[in-house]
């Protein structure tokens, strides 16, 4: 396919087929490519040919000076050259627009260079991980329990995901204190109420385990 002369219903037309999928004339980004077609297309395009206008709008929005590049014919325009002035074994030989399956060195380096940069943007962001914070009453079986050692026992509970935290001992009345400890657990791999099961299995110490608070982090 090649383009027709942009001052030509079809050689809109045929523009319009070449901006289907793209945003811009050549590459990722406007370039003075872009700003050569525009002043080659001289107006606004026929709403008709709305590949065209949308893109034709996009760059009007822009200070052409300021756009990077060449200012000169890309390739998808060829040559000024008519058809009538070229042999007939030239036509079978060009190609203004260019395979779509061929891409520039540029075109190539600029989108690796993106993906390069999304992948270690993506590598360095943080898995957001569930918490929660639990406070846990432990009560003995009297004023007689070593209180140190049941603590021990609690602290001697080890699971992936679960970290102890300070803790101290509360009076509840008649001589008798409770175990108060905090502790921080992951929310996927921790389950609570093996946790107290757990505790509860210290029989010798522990009568009843309570929540006596839990927060998600």
């Amino acid at each position: 396919m090649a383009v027709g002369d942009l001052k030509t219903e079809k050689g809109v037309k045929d523009l319009d087929s070449y901006l289907v999928d793209r945003s811009y004339i050549e590459g990722y980004q406007p370039t003075q490519a872009d700003v050569a077609v525009f002043e080659a297309l001289g107006k606004s395009p026929n709403p008709a040919n709305a590949h065209v206008l949308r893109w034709y709008n996009h760059i009007k929005s822009y200070d052409f000076k300021s756009l990077p590049g060449e200012k000169k014919a890309p390739t998808i325009l060829g040559s000024n050259t008519t058809a009538a002035e070229k042999p007939a074994a030239e036509d079978d030989d060009v190609d203004l627009f260019g395979s779509d399956e061929e891409e520039d060195e540029e075109t190539v380096r600029i989108r690796e260079e993106r993906l390069k940069a999304y992948a270690e943007k993506k590598s360095k962001k943080a898995a957001i991980i569930a918490k929660s914070s639990i406070v846990i009453d432990v009560k003995p079986w009297g004023d007689e329990t070593n209180m140190e050692e049941m603590e021990k026992a609690v602290r001697s509970i080890e699971m992936d995901g679960l970290i102890w935290g300070a803790s101290k001992f509360v009076p509840v009345g008649y001589g008798i204190r409770k175990l108060q400890i905090m502790c921080v657990v992951e929310d996927d791999k921790v389950s609570v109420d093996l946790l107290v099961e757990q505790i509860q299995d210290f029989e010798d110490y522990v009568q009843s385990v309570d929540i006596a608070a839990f927060n998600k982090i």
